[in-house]
């Protein structure tokens, strides 16, 4: 299966339901894979809800590359004209910062309720992004309490539910949102590297070959060290990283599926190296 194409009915709900409960929010909160920025942002955010005050959390900090972290930085806070943090979600200061930044960004809209004579209420806001960038994160975050559900598998969070965070903040907790079409192949495939999509959707031994070659362009140093190549080597696939490490079936045979989920594994914990794979120069927006 070389192509990736998916259309998961709970997700399609999911994104009408919040274009339906937009008008109950005051600020979004939108996270993306600091590993693949542009390919984890959900391009009609700012077409759904134009607006609505935006903050766009940089998250997987920790696993991504720092130098690029500031770049996207960067470049978020000028083309989407939003609030941008850098984060792996494991600092409380981070966590402190989010619910500050929010609180001043709901400010003017706050005091145009006073202004028609209307009583002062929270801050209501959204948290959205694709799966397993680490929204269902944020939100145990926030309200410092593991009471919505978080796992490995893409599109876990499916339900909908109002959540208080503290006096002067509530959060509409809403289902993680992948697109329903997916047209662009290379965006497609990234966000399969960092298990955005379900297994479903694609053949692990294909993801598996195209973050190799990724890898082996934009940090063969890294990449080779790992799986205990030289750098002078060449042309490094599936099938001499199994024998390299000795995945092997009967008669000698490379074990290629093992090796493929393995390097997948591998990348999405951040063993391998700290990589962000969305270059600016890629996109034409920039």
């Amino acid at each position: 299966m070389n192509h990736i194409h998916w259309y998961p009915g709970h997700i399609a709900k999911a994104q009408r339901q919040l274009k339906e409960k937009l008008n109950l929010v005051d600020v979004i909160i939108e996270v993306v894979d600091a590993r693949i920025p542009y390919s984890s942002k959900y391009k009609t955010t700012d077409l759904l809800c134009p607006n609505k005050p935006k903050i766009i959390l940089l998250n997987k900090a920790d696993v991504s590359d720092e130098k690029y972290n500031k770049i996207w930085k960067e470049i978020f806070e000028k083309n989407y004209n939003s609030e941008v943090i850098v984060t792996n979600l494991s600092s409380k200061k981070d966590t402190n910062l989010i619910i500050s930044k929010t609180i001043n960004l709901s400010k003017p809209l706050m005091q145009k309720r006073i202004e028609k004579g209307l009583l002062p209420r929270a801050t209501r806001i959204m948290v959205i992004g694709m799966p397993n960038v680490g929204k269902s994160s944020t939100i145990n975050k926030l309200i410092k309490t593991a009471k919505t559900k978080t796992g490995a598998k893409a599109g876990i969070t499916r339900q909908q539910q109002w959540v208080r965070i503290n006096d002067k903040i509530e959060l509409l907790d809403t289902p993680g949102i992948i697109p329903t079409k997916q047209d662009d192949q290379n965006q497609a495939l990234k966000l399969a590297f960092v298990n955005s999509i379900g297994e479903n959707a694609y053949d692990s031994v294909y993801v598996a070959e195209n973050l190799i070659k990724i890898l082996n362009e934009q940090y063969p140093k890294e990449f080779k060290k790992y799986f205990d190549f030289n750098e002078s080597d060449e042309e490094i696939n599936l099938e001499k990283i199994a024998k390299k490490r000795n995945w092997i079936l009967k008669e000698k045979k490379a074990d290629i599926i093992r090796t493929a989920n393995i390097i997948l594994s591998c990348f999405r914990e951040g063993k391998i190296g700290k990589f962000t794979l969305d270059k600016p120069e890629e996109y034409e927006f920039i």
